[in-house]
């Protein structure tokens, strides 16, 4: 079976191309430029079972054709990664909402057009940034489930970079529930999301935990450098390790029970004396290096909004990783790299 990944050179999407290709699928991944597809297949060792195509703008008219009508009665399966999330902004629309949105839709006319009797499964990438009201998440008495959805409108969305990252996955999932309830006389397949919270883990490849990483595992890199004086007060969010998001990709498409549902991926809350306080406790050569420890972790402190994903858990039916590890092993891989452990 083939499965179709697009933006496969993700920090999630590695790991699920990884994960693919121990199961003995073939994949078939998207990437922005040749260059780009050879470098990540080097790393696969020119596994013969993974292959890519070039899409350089997956907001472009018919981004993805080329692809399905070349692999039209192969891919029964498409797991789409590709958007952007980076808060640098400074054009929401053209660098965050239309890419996020057109590239769903674009991936999905494709479908339709090439291959709506031959894709049986898609699953979307969402995040729980589409879920969550960022004006209550300091409200302790509310409570977020799978059914939840951010609020943001179109004009709100564009006050900041990071409204503006939200409203993107908002609606462009949106765009892929209205998409296949258009069009479910037409097309073939089933359709799951996986909306992960801040996700932490260490890259899948030791040459990419150098310099400035991914948006998320950027939060601890950026910590095991910024030295005992660092204001800590506004990091706290949820999280998961991007192994357990690998996994829940997969799951998604492979299981009955994922049909329909929103993922929502999360192991926990934290805030910023949590994951001081694991450096600190961890790596004891980087002191001077790592913020200090001044006040209580998430579970002791005030509590905030709370994201029950039972839902999800209870479907998925694996355990996810603690804090602890994903903060372990994203900051021992990026110590090593630089010759610190």
């Amino acid at each position: 079976m083939s499965v179709l990944v697009t933006g496969c050179t993700g920090f999630i999407a590695q790991y699920i191309v990884r994960d693919l290709l121990q199961q003995n699928y073939k994949v078939i991944g998207t990437v922005r430029s040749d260059a780009k597809g050879d470098n990540l297949k080097n790393l696969f060792n020119n596994n013969p079972s993974f292959v890519t195509e070039v899409v350089a703008d997956i907001a472009a008219p018919s981004a993805f054709d080329h692809v399905f009508e070349k692999y039209s009665d192969e891919i029964k399966v498409v797991l789409h990664t590709a958007s952007p999330f980076h808060f640098n902004a400074k054009d929401y629309e053209k660098e965050l909402l239309i890419p996020a949105i057109h590239g769903t839709k674009s991936v999905l006319e494709s479908i339709k057009k090439y291959s709506a009797q031959t894709v049986e499964r898609v699953v979307i990438t969402s995040s729980i940034a589409a879920v969550k009201d960022p004006l209550k998440s300091a409200d302790k008495n509310f409570v977020y489930d799978e059914d939840s959805w951010n609020p943001v409108t179109w004009e709100s969305c564009q006050l900041n970079p990071q409204d503006a990252y939200r409203g993107s996955k908002k609606f462009a999932e949106q765009v892929a529930w209205d998409f296949l309830e258009e069009n479910k006389g037409v097309l073939k397949y089933k359709m799951a999301t996986v909306n992960p919270s801040m996700i932490f883990g260490p890259q899948l490849f030791d040459q990419n935990a150098t310099g400035v990483l991914n948006t998320s595992a950027e939060v601890i890199n950026s910590l095991l450098h910024s030295g005992p004086e660092t204001d800590l007060s506004n990091l706290k969010n949820d999280f998961v390790d991007v192994r357990d998001v690998s996994r829940a990709h997969l799951l998604a498409f492979q299981m009955d029970e994922t049909v329909g549902q929103r993922l929502g991926l999360s192991a926990g809350q934290f805030n910023g004396q949590d994951i001081a306080q694991i450096l600190n406790e961890r790596f004891p050569q980087a002191q001077g290096t790592l913020p200090k420890v001044t006040g209580e972790g998430a579970n002791k402190t005030e509590p905030y909004a709370k994201f029950d994903n039972s839902r999800t858990k209870k479907i998925l039916g694996f355990d996810f990783k603690s804090l602890e590890e994903t903060v372990y092993d994203t900051a021992a891989q990026i110590l090593k790299v630089e010759g610190k452990v």
